[in-house]
Protein backbone atom coordinates (compact mmCIF):
# COMPACT_ATOMS: atom_id res chain seq x y z
CA UNK A 1 0.00 0.00 0.00
CA UNK A 2 1.24 3.51 -0.80
CA UNK A 3 1.42 5.11 2.64
CA UNK A 4 2.48 8.47 1.21
CA UNK A 5 -0.99 8.93 -0.29
CA UNK A 6 -2.53 8.80 3.17
CA UNK A 7 -1.04 12.10 4.29
CA UNK A 8 -3.11 14.01 1.76
CA UNK A 9 -6.19 13.53 3.93
CA UNK A 10 -4.56 14.70 7.19
CA UNK A 11 -6.24 17.97 8.23
CA UNK A 12 -4.33 21.24 8.34
CA UNK A 13 -4.44 21.49 12.12
CA UNK A 14 -4.02 24.94 13.66
CA UNK A 15 -3.84 23.78 17.27
CA UNK A 16 -3.39 20.70 19.43
CA UNK A 17 -6.36 18.79 20.81
CA UNK A 18 -6.70 18.86 24.58
CA UNK A 19 -7.10 15.74 26.69
CA UNK A 20 -10.87 16.08 27.02
CA UNK A 21 -11.20 16.37 23.23
CA UNK A 22 -8.91 13.41 22.59
CA UNK A 23 -10.94 11.23 24.93
CA UNK A 24 -14.28 12.37 23.51
CA UNK A 25 -13.12 11.66 19.98
CA UNK A 26 -12.01 8.18 21.03
CA UNK A 27 -15.41 7.44 22.58
CA UNK A 28 -17.23 8.72 19.48
CA UNK A 29 -14.99 6.62 17.22
CA UNK A 30 -15.88 3.46 19.16
CA UNK A 31 -19.56 4.37 18.90
CA UNK A 32 -19.30 4.80 15.11
CA UNK A 33 -17.34 1.58 14.53
CA UNK A 34 -18.43 -0.78 17.33
CA UNK A 35 -17.36 -3.92 15.44
CA UNK A 36 -13.86 -2.60 14.81
CA UNK A 37 -12.99 -0.32 17.74
CA UNK A 38 -13.13 -1.27 21.39
CA UNK A 39 -12.45 1.30 24.09
CA UNK A 40 -11.60 0.69 27.71
CA UNK A 41 -10.34 2.53 30.77
CA UNK A 42 -6.88 1.03 31.09
CA UNK A 43 -6.22 2.72 34.43
CA UNK A 44 -6.25 5.96 36.37
CA UNK A 45 -3.69 8.75 36.43
CA UNK A 46 -2.13 10.03 39.64
CA UNK A 47 -4.84 12.71 39.72
CA UNK A 48 -7.61 10.18 39.09
CA UNK A 49 -8.19 10.89 35.41
CA UNK A 50 -9.16 8.04 33.08
CA UNK A 51 -6.47 6.65 30.77
CA UNK A 52 -8.27 5.34 27.68
CA UNK A 53 -6.97 2.60 25.42
CA UNK A 54 -8.44 1.71 22.04
CA UNK A 55 -8.20 -1.74 20.51
CA UNK A 56 -8.57 -1.53 16.74
CA UNK A 57 -8.65 -4.40 14.28
CA UNK A 58 -7.90 -8.09 14.62
CA UNK A 59 -4.55 -8.66 12.96
CA UNK A 60 -2.36 -11.62 13.82
CA UNK A 61 0.41 -9.42 15.26
CA UNK A 62 0.11 -6.76 17.94
CA UNK A 63 1.20 -3.11 17.89
CA UNK A 64 1.18 -0.74 20.86
CA UNK A 65 1.36 3.02 20.29
CA UNK A 66 1.10 5.71 22.94
CA UNK A 67 1.32 9.49 22.91
CA UNK A 68 2.51 12.05 25.47
CA UNK A 69 4.99 9.88 27.39
CA UNK A 70 6.44 13.33 28.01
CA UNK A 71 3.45 15.63 28.40
CA UNK A 72 4.93 18.59 26.52
CA UNK A 73 4.98 16.40 23.38
CA UNK A 74 1.44 16.25 21.93
CA UNK A 75 2.33 15.73 18.25
CA UNK A 76 2.10 11.98 18.74
CA UNK A 77 -1.35 12.32 20.30
CA UNK A 78 -2.50 14.13 17.15
CA UNK A 79 -0.97 11.45 14.95
CA UNK A 80 -2.66 8.69 16.94
CA UNK A 81 -5.97 10.52 16.82
CA UNK A 82 -5.78 10.58 13.02
CA UNK A 83 -4.40 7.05 12.72
CA UNK A 84 -7.14 5.58 14.89
CA UNK A 85 -9.79 7.23 12.70
CA UNK A 86 -8.10 5.96 9.54
CA UNK A 87 -7.66 2.42 10.87
CA UNK A 88 -11.34 2.31 11.82
CA UNK A 89 -12.71 3.52 8.49
CA UNK A 90 -10.08 2.19 6.05
CA UNK A 91 -10.48 -1.58 5.83
CA UNK A 92 -7.71 -1.88 3.25
CA UNK A 93 -5.16 -0.11 5.43
CA UNK A 94 -6.11 -1.97 8.59
CA UNK A 95 -5.99 -5.37 6.96
CA UNK A 96 -2.84 -4.73 4.93
CA UNK A 97 -0.89 -3.70 8.04
CA UNK A 98 -1.64 -7.01 9.72
CA UNK A 99 -1.81 -5.79 13.33
CA UNK A 100 -4.21 -5.54 16.18
CA UNK A 101 -3.56 -2.01 17.41
CA UNK A 102 -3.61 -0.85 21.01
CA UNK A 103 -3.60 2.95 21.07
CA UNK A 104 -3.31 5.31 24.03
CA UNK A 105 -3.47 8.89 22.76
CA UNK A 106 -2.16 10.43 25.98
CA UNK A 107 -0.52 8.30 28.64
CA UNK A 108 0.44 11.22 30.92
CA UNK A 109 -2.95 12.91 30.98
CA UNK A 110 -2.24 15.00 34.08
CA UNK A 111 0.95 16.45 32.64
CA UNK A 112 -0.66 17.03 29.26
CA UNK A 113 -3.38 19.12 30.89
CA UNK A 114 -0.66 21.29 32.45
CA UNK A 115 0.68 22.04 28.96
CA UNK A 116 -2.66 22.99 27.43
CA UNK A 117 -1.99 26.70 27.94
CA UNK A 118 0.09 26.79 24.74
CA UNK A 119 -1.94 24.28 22.65
CA UNK A 120 -3.95 27.03 20.92
CA UNK A 121 -0.84 28.98 19.94
CA UNK A 122 1.93 26.47 19.14
CA UNK A 123 3.55 28.78 16.59
CA UNK A 124 4.92 31.04 19.35
CA UNK A 125 8.13 30.11 21.15
CA UNK A 126 7.21 32.65 23.86
CA UNK A 127 3.80 31.07 24.45
CA UNK A 128 5.33 27.59 24.49
CA UNK A 129 8.00 28.52 27.04
CA UNK A 130 5.54 30.48 29.20
CA UNK A 131 3.16 27.51 29.54
CA UNK A 132 5.67 24.66 29.34
CA UNK A 133 5.62 21.74 31.79
CA UNK A 134 7.76 18.64 31.98
CA UNK A 135 8.05 16.51 35.13
CA UNK A 136 11.24 15.54 36.91
CA UNK A 137 12.74 12.30 35.61
CA UNK A 138 11.36 10.07 38.40
CA UNK A 139 7.88 11.49 37.69
CA UNK A 140 7.98 10.79 33.94
CA UNK A 141 6.03 7.86 32.51
CA UNK A 142 8.78 7.04 30.01
CA UNK A 143 11.58 6.82 32.60
CA UNK A 144 9.93 4.90 35.45
CA UNK A 145 9.99 1.25 34.37
CA UNK A 146 11.65 -1.20 36.77
CA UNK A 147 15.39 -1.74 36.45
CA UNK A 148 18.11 -3.42 38.50
CA UNK A 149 21.69 -2.79 37.37
CA UNK A 150 24.77 -2.61 39.56
CA UNK A 151 23.80 -0.07 42.27
CA UNK A 152 20.74 1.20 40.39
CA UNK A 153 17.54 -0.29 41.74
CA UNK A 154 14.29 1.32 40.66
CA UNK A 155 10.98 -0.42 41.26
CA UNK A 156 8.45 2.37 41.75
CA UNK A 157 6.55 2.62 38.44
CA UNK A 158 3.95 5.34 38.28
CA UNK A 159 0.27 4.38 37.87
CA UNK A 160 0.52 5.51 34.23
CA UNK A 161 3.65 3.41 33.74
CA UNK A 162 1.84 0.44 35.22
CA UNK A 163 -0.84 0.83 32.53
CA UNK A 164 1.83 0.40 29.85
CA UNK A 165 3.49 -2.45 31.73
CA UNK A 166 0.22 -4.35 31.85
CA UNK A 167 -0.44 -3.82 28.13
CA UNK A 168 3.08 -4.97 27.29
CA UNK A 169 2.88 -8.00 29.54
CA UNK A 170 -0.57 -9.09 28.36
CA UNK A 171 -0.44 -8.24 24.66
CA UNK A 172 3.27 -8.84 23.98
CA UNK A 173 3.48 -6.34 21.09
CA UNK A 174 5.77 -7.14 18.18
CA UNK A 175 5.96 -3.40 17.41
CA UNK A 176 5.82 -0.49 19.86
CA UNK A 177 5.77 3.20 19.00
CA UNK A 178 6.46 5.66 21.81
CA UNK A 179 5.50 9.05 20.41
CA UNK A 180 8.00 11.73 21.41
CA UNK A 181 8.93 15.06 19.93
CA UNK A 182 11.65 17.63 20.36
CA UNK A 183 11.11 21.33 20.86
CA UNK A 184 13.62 22.88 18.49
CA UNK A 185 15.90 21.42 15.84
CA UNK A 186 15.29 18.71 13.27
CA UNK A 187 14.00 15.16 12.93
CA UNK A 188 15.87 12.22 14.42
CA UNK A 189 15.04 8.63 15.29
CA UNK A 190 15.69 6.00 17.94
CA UNK A 191 15.17 2.39 16.99
CA UNK A 192 15.84 -1.12 18.25
CA UNK A 193 17.82 -1.96 15.11
CA UNK A 194 17.47 -1.65 11.38
CA UNK A 195 18.85 -1.86 7.87
CA UNK A 196 19.81 0.53 5.12
CA UNK A 197 16.45 0.27 3.32
CA UNK A 198 14.61 1.49 6.44
CA UNK A 199 17.14 4.21 7.22
CA UNK A 200 16.83 5.54 3.68
CA UNK A 201 13.09 5.92 4.30
CA UNK A 202 13.81 7.76 7.54
CA UNK A 203 16.13 10.18 5.76
CA UNK A 204 13.70 10.84 2.92
CA UNK A 205 10.47 11.31 4.92
CA UNK A 206 11.27 14.68 6.62
CA UNK A 207 12.52 16.18 3.38
CA UNK A 208 9.15 15.40 1.77
CA UNK A 209 7.81 18.17 4.01
CA UNK A 210 10.86 20.47 3.87
CA UNK A 211 11.78 19.64 7.46
CA UNK A 212 15.50 19.09 8.17
CA UNK A 213 17.19 16.19 9.87
CA UNK A 214 18.82 16.95 13.21
CA UNK A 215 22.50 16.69 12.36
CA UNK A 216 23.92 18.63 15.29
CA UNK A 217 24.73 17.15 18.68
CA UNK A 218 23.02 13.93 19.82
CA UNK A 219 20.98 14.23 23.00
CA UNK A 220 23.65 12.40 25.01
CA UNK A 221 27.29 11.62 24.17
CA UNK A 222 27.11 7.83 24.40
CA UNK A 223 24.54 7.11 21.69
CA UNK A 224 25.32 4.64 18.92
CA UNK A 225 24.61 6.22 15.54
CA UNK A 226 23.20 3.70 13.07
CA UNK A 227 22.72 6.11 10.18
CA UNK A 228 22.25 9.82 9.55
CA UNK A 229 20.07 11.10 12.45
CA UNK A 230 19.23 7.50 13.43
CA UNK A 231 20.38 6.17 16.81
CA UNK A 232 20.12 2.83 18.53
CA UNK A 233 17.76 2.96 21.48
CA UNK A 234 19.92 3.43 24.54
CA UNK A 235 19.04 1.71 27.84
CA UNK A 236 19.45 3.37 31.21
CA UNK A 237 22.44 1.07 31.73
CA UNK A 238 24.31 3.11 29.10
CA UNK A 239 23.76 6.27 31.11
CA UNK A 240 24.90 4.45 34.23
CA UNK A 241 28.12 3.30 32.54
CA UNK A 242 28.78 6.80 31.18
CA UNK A 243 28.36 8.36 34.62
CA UNK A 244 30.43 5.62 36.23
CA UNK A 245 33.29 6.47 33.85
CA UNK A 246 33.11 10.24 34.13
CA UNK A 247 31.83 10.93 37.64
CA UNK A 248 33.39 10.35 41.02
CA UNK A 249 30.08 9.32 42.59
CA UNK A 250 27.56 6.50 42.57
CA UNK A 251 25.66 6.83 39.25
CA UNK A 252 22.46 5.66 40.92
CA UNK A 253 22.53 8.72 43.18
CA UNK A 254 22.42 10.91 40.07
CA UNK A 255 20.02 8.95 37.85
CA UNK A 256 17.25 8.47 40.44
CA UNK A 257 14.85 7.09 37.83
CA UNK A 258 14.09 3.87 36.00
CA UNK A 259 14.23 2.22 32.62
CA UNK A 260 12.45 3.33 29.44
CA UNK A 261 9.47 1.61 27.82
CA UNK A 262 11.56 0.06 25.05
CA UNK A 263 13.91 -1.58 27.56
CA UNK A 264 11.00 -3.07 29.47
CA UNK A 265 9.18 -4.24 26.32
CA UNK A 266 12.33 -5.84 24.91
CA UNK A 267 12.87 -7.67 28.18
CA UNK A 268 9.28 -8.82 28.62
CA UNK A 269 8.12 -9.38 25.04
CA UNK A 270 11.13 -9.06 22.72
CA UNK A 271 9.40 -6.01 21.24
CA UNK A 272 10.81 -3.94 18.37
CA UNK A 273 10.51 -0.22 19.23
CA UNK A 274 10.65 3.09 17.40
CA UNK A 275 10.84 6.70 18.53
CA UNK A 276 10.56 9.46 15.92
CA UNK A 277 11.49 12.86 17.33
CA UNK A 278 10.06 15.81 15.41
CA UNK A 279 10.44 19.51 16.37
CA UNK A 280 7.93 22.32 16.65
CA UNK A 281 10.46 24.85 15.32
CA UNK A 282 13.50 24.66 13.11
CA UNK A 283 16.31 26.68 11.63
CA UNK A 284 18.08 25.35 8.53
CA UNK A 285 21.44 25.49 10.30
CA UNK A 286 20.49 22.31 12.20
CA UNK A 287 21.52 20.19 9.19
CA UNK A 288 24.44 22.29 7.95
CA UNK A 289 27.47 19.97 7.91
CA UNK A 290 29.95 22.54 6.61
CA UNK A 291 32.93 23.13 8.93
CA UNK A 292 32.80 25.89 11.52
CA UNK A 293 35.80 27.90 12.69
CA UNK A 294 36.05 26.18 16.11
CA UNK A 295 36.50 22.61 17.29
CA UNK A 296 33.65 20.51 18.62
CA UNK A 297 35.42 20.56 22.00
CA UNK A 298 35.33 24.35 22.02
CA UNK A 299 31.63 24.34 21.07
CA UNK A 300 30.80 21.83 23.81
CA UNK A 301 32.84 23.83 26.33
CA UNK A 302 30.91 27.00 25.48
CA UNK A 303 27.66 25.15 26.06
CA UNK A 304 28.96 23.72 29.34
CA UNK A 305 29.90 27.17 30.65
CA UNK A 306 26.48 28.54 29.75
CA UNK A 307 24.82 25.54 31.43
CA UNK A 308 26.87 26.07 34.59
CA UNK A 309 25.92 29.76 34.71
CA UNK A 310 22.24 28.92 34.12
CA UNK A 311 22.27 26.28 36.85
CA UNK A 312 23.92 28.70 39.26
CA UNK A 313 21.16 31.23 38.52
CA UNK A 314 18.44 28.62 39.15
CA UNK A 315 20.07 27.38 42.36
CA UNK A 316 20.63 30.89 43.75
CA UNK A 317 17.02 31.86 43.20
CA UNK A 318 15.54 28.54 44.28
CA UNK A 319 17.45 28.80 47.56
CA UNK A 320 15.72 32.14 48.25
CA UNK A 321 12.19 30.74 47.89
CA UNK A 322 12.30 26.96 48.43
CA UNK A 323 10.74 27.33 51.90
CA UNK A 324 8.02 29.65 50.55
CA UNK A 325 6.68 27.48 47.73
CA UNK A 326 4.47 24.41 47.85
CA UNK A 327 6.46 21.17 47.51
CA UNK A 328 3.31 19.45 46.23
CA UNK A 329 3.12 21.81 43.25
CA UNK A 330 3.82 19.96 40.00
CA UNK A 331 6.35 22.69 39.18
CA UNK A 332 8.41 22.19 42.34
CA UNK A 333 10.21 18.92 41.68
CA UNK A 334 11.39 19.69 38.11
CA UNK A 335 13.32 22.71 39.43
CA UNK A 336 14.37 21.07 42.69
CA UNK A 337 15.77 18.05 40.86
CA UNK A 338 17.63 20.21 38.37
CA UNK A 339 19.23 22.17 41.20
CA UNK A 340 20.10 19.00 43.16
CA UNK A 341 21.39 16.77 40.39
CA UNK A 342 22.41 19.22 37.67
CA UNK A 343 25.92 19.83 39.06
CA UNK A 344 26.75 16.11 38.93
CA UNK A 345 25.56 15.81 35.33
CA UNK A 346 27.66 18.82 34.37
CA UNK A 347 30.66 17.39 36.23
CA UNK A 348 30.41 14.20 34.16
CA UNK A 349 30.01 16.21 30.97
CA UNK A 350 33.07 18.31 31.80
CA UNK A 351 35.19 15.20 32.29
CA UNK A 352 33.93 13.74 29.02
CA UNK A 353 34.79 16.93 27.15
CA UNK A 354 38.26 17.00 28.64
CA UNK A 355 39.07 13.34 27.90
CA UNK A 356 37.34 12.48 24.59
CA UNK A 357 39.90 13.09 21.84
CA UNK A 358 37.25 12.75 19.09
CA UNK A 359 36.05 16.23 20.09
CA UNK A 360 39.25 17.80 18.75
CA UNK A 361 38.00 17.77 15.16
CA UNK A 362 36.46 20.91 13.62
CA UNK A 363 32.83 21.34 14.59
CA UNK A 364 30.13 21.54 11.97
CA UNK A 365 27.85 24.55 11.71
CA UNK A 366 25.03 22.30 12.94
CA UNK A 367 26.98 21.34 16.06
CA UNK A 368 27.85 24.94 16.89
CA UNK A 369 24.23 25.93 16.31
CA UNK A 370 23.10 23.19 18.71
CA UNK A 371 25.58 24.20 21.38
CA UNK A 372 24.98 27.94 21.26
CA UNK A 373 21.36 28.47 20.23
CA UNK A 374 19.28 25.31 20.63
CA UNK A 375 20.70 24.86 24.13
CA UNK A 376 19.58 28.42 24.99
CA UNK A 377 16.06 27.53 23.85
CA UNK A 378 15.88 24.58 26.23
CA UNK A 379 17.28 26.56 29.15
CA UNK A 380 14.49 29.07 28.62
CA UNK A 381 11.94 26.30 29.20
CA UNK A 382 13.22 25.64 32.73
CA UNK A 383 12.77 29.34 33.45
CA UNK A 384 9.17 28.98 32.34
CA UNK A 385 8.54 26.15 34.80
CA UNK A 386 10.23 28.11 37.60
CA UNK A 387 8.01 31.11 36.89
CA UNK A 388 4.92 28.89 37.09
CA UNK A 389 6.09 27.60 40.49
CA UNK A 390 6.42 31.16 41.84
CA UNK A 391 3.10 32.26 40.36
CA UNK A 392 1.44 29.30 42.08
CA UNK A 393 2.90 30.43 45.41
CA UNK A 394 1.84 34.04 44.87
CA UNK A 395 -1.80 32.98 44.65
CA UNK A 396 -1.75 32.52 48.42
CA UNK A 397 1.11 34.79 49.49
CA UNK A 398 2.42 38.29 48.85
CA UNK A 399 5.88 37.59 50.27
CA UNK A 400 8.37 40.07 48.82
CA UNK A 401 10.98 37.35 48.24
CA UNK A 402 8.57 35.64 45.88
CA UNK A 403 7.83 38.89 44.06
CA UNK A 404 11.52 39.74 43.70
CA UNK A 405 12.40 36.24 42.50
CA UNK A 406 9.66 36.31 39.90
CA UNK A 407 11.00 39.66 38.68
CA UNK A 408 14.50 38.21 38.27
CA UNK A 409 13.15 35.16 36.48
CA UNK A 410 11.05 37.31 34.19
CA UNK A 411 14.02 39.50 33.33
CA UNK A 412 16.17 36.47 32.45
CA UNK A 413 13.26 34.86 30.57
CA UNK A 414 12.67 37.92 28.41
CA UNK A 415 16.41 38.36 27.77
CA UNK A 416 16.60 34.77 26.56
CA UNK A 417 13.62 35.23 24.27
CA UNK A 418 15.14 38.39 22.82
CA UNK A 419 18.42 36.58 22.22
CA UNK A 420 16.61 33.74 20.45
CA UNK A 421 14.51 36.08 18.33
CA UNK A 422 17.60 38.12 17.40
CA UNK A 423 19.75 35.12 16.50
CA UNK A 424 17.36 32.53 15.12
CA UNK A 425 15.78 32.40 11.73
CA UNK A 426 13.19 29.91 12.89
CA UNK A 427 9.98 28.61 11.43
CA UNK A 428 7.10 26.91 13.18
CA UNK A 429 6.44 23.64 11.35
CA UNK A 430 2.79 22.96 10.43
CA UNK A 431 1.25 20.33 12.71
CA UNK A 432 0.02 18.43 9.64
CA UNK A 433 3.61 17.98 8.43
CA UNK A 434 4.80 16.75 11.83
CA UNK A 435 1.90 14.30 12.07
CA UNK A 436 2.70 13.11 8.55
CA UNK A 437 6.37 12.46 9.40
CA UNK A 438 5.53 10.45 12.49
CA UNK A 439 2.79 8.56 10.65
CA UNK A 440 5.00 7.53 7.73
CA UNK A 441 7.93 6.58 9.95
CA UNK A 442 5.65 4.42 12.06
CA UNK A 443 3.87 2.69 9.20
CA UNK A 444 7.07 1.89 7.33
CA UNK A 445 8.66 0.55 10.52
CA UNK A 446 5.60 -1.56 11.30
CA UNK A 447 6.00 -3.25 7.93
CA UNK A 448 9.76 -3.61 8.37
CA UNK A 449 9.11 -5.49 11.61
CA UNK A 450 6.92 -7.95 9.72
CA UNK A 451 9.47 -8.31 6.91
CA UNK A 452 7.17 -6.69 4.35
CA UNK A 453 9.25 -3.65 3.38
Amino acid sequence: MNFEELVESIPNYKRFFKVEELNQRAVELAERYPKIVEIDVAGKSRKGRDILVMKIGSGEKTALAFGCPHPNEPIGAMMLDWLSEELARNDELRESLGYTWYIVKSIDVDGTVLNEGWFDNPQSIACYAENFYRPASHQQVEWTFPVHYKTLHFDAPLPETQVLMKLIEEEKPQFMYSLHNAGFGGVYYYITDGEKKLFEKFERIPHMFSVPLALGEPEVPYLEELSKAVYKLSPITDEYDYLEKHLNADPASVIQAGACSDEYAARVANTFSLVCEVPYYYDSRIEDLSPADITRKEARSMNLRDSEEHLHFLAENFDKVCDLVDESSPFYEPISQQVRLGPKHLEAEKNWIETDTTLLRPATVAEVFDNTLVSKFYRTLSLGIFKRLIKDALRSSTNQKLVDTLDRLEERFQANLKFLNDNLNYKAIPIKDLVSIQLLAGLHTSQYVLGRM
